[in-house]
């Protein structure tokens, strides 16, 4: 067995009646975890390889907290207090990034992304969704949609209410991960999986998907779809909706540059690059057929909106005489066009 994992993280979570995972919350999980603390809790897991979860008793967890301590002080002070849980247990270990088996092993990796020991499309999340139950979120945590009803109203004859706030099979992020220096306006639209760098401020119309997210520092007031990752300094202006693309095990990207605004109601389908604006209400798609201009209004040539993607300082706009779209640059024709060679 090598003495090398990708990830190692012991965890607490919740099973249906059936013993089927619902969600799983990982408090410290390492990447790169050191040789000798492998060594040290494979034996006593009973792991041998591979990628693995493996639920573990409270009794275990005794027993890896003393092996760990003198390790890692804090990955044993952790299973000191899982010791005392009265929810299930397990430990996932990841050989390498490969596609997701199991739900405990998309949870640690949709916690990776939110604890920022990863960046959204730096990890391999093919399979995710069949892994992920739909489950109701409620003032009692995850809770099977088939057990829902009964608990609901066990919970009325004793004189409580079982709160539903969302269906869903993704929680909210702030539940598991609350990253340091960060301001979320409303918790409930960053789902876990989100990547929130620090400095970025969330506005309560601000929404960030999983397997996205913002460098930092930022201003969020429109929407991340997964697939976005949004440089420094920018800002998404309200009900933008700037949208990535998922599909098989691909990772498509579209990437926001640092100091770039997008301004409310617009969009994009193409990464920008550092210092773009799109100005309100304009949609920007790979397709897009753009007037080029240069610094003078001159223009330059008509091209695909795909043709400009990742070049800095370029305002987008829309024509409000004619309604075609137009991209302004300070550089001059020549200094474009020669821009342009060079990038594609």
């Amino acid at each position: 067995m090598s003495h090398s994992l990708f990830s190692l993280a012991f965890g607490v979570g919740t099973q249906n009646r059936q013993g089927t995972w619902l969600e799983v919350f990982y408090a410290q999980p390492l990447v790169n975890p050191c040789a000798e603390l492998i060594a040290a809790v494979a034996p006593l897991l009973g792991y041998t390889g591979g990628n693995q979860a493996i639920t573990f008793s409270n009794t275990q967890a005794s027993q890896l907290a003393e092996i760990v301590k003198g390790i890692d002080a804090t990955q044993g002070a952790l299973l000191t207090r899982l010791a005392e849980s009265h929810k299930p247990l397990v430990a996932t270990l990841l050989a390498e990034d490969a596609a997701l088996t199991s739900t405990p092993e998309a949870y640690l990796k949709l916690h990776l992304l939110s604890h920022r020991l990863a960046k959204p499309h730096g990890l391999n999340l093919a399979g995710i969704f069949p892994l992920l139950p739909n489950v109701a979120w409620t003032s009692q945590g995850a809770v099977d949609l088939g057990e829902l009803a009964g608990l609901q109203l066990e919970a009325r004859l004793r004189g409580e209410l079982l709160e539903v706030f969302s269906v869903d099979k993704f929680p909210k992020m702030t539940d598991y991960v609350v990253p340091a220096g960060v301001r979320i306006a409303d918790s409930a639209r960053v789902r876990l999986g989100a990547y929130v760098g620090e400095g970025t401020t969330i506005m309560h119309e601000g929404f960030v998907n999983f397997n996205a997210g913002t460098e930092g520092p930022g201003m969020i007031e429109g929407r991340v779809s997964a697939g976005v990752f949004v440089g420094k300094g920018s800002d998404l202006g309200g009900g933008c909706s700037t949208m990535g693309t998922l599909s098989g095990g691909g990772n498509i990207v579209i990437k926001v540059g640092e100091g770039c605004l997008i301004g409310a109601n617009a969009g994009i389908g193409i990464p920008l690059g550092d210092r773009n604006t799109v100005e309100a209400g304009l949609y920007i798609t790979a397709g897009t057929k753009v007037a080029l201009l240069d610094d003078s209004n001159q223009l330059v040539k008509v091209l695909k909106a795909r043709e400009l993607a990742g070049q800095p300082d370029l305002l987008f706009r829309r024509n409000s005489e004619t309604g075609a779209v137009e991209c302004k640059s300070h550089k001059s024709a020549i200094e474009l066009n020669e821009a342009l060679h060079a990038h594609n």
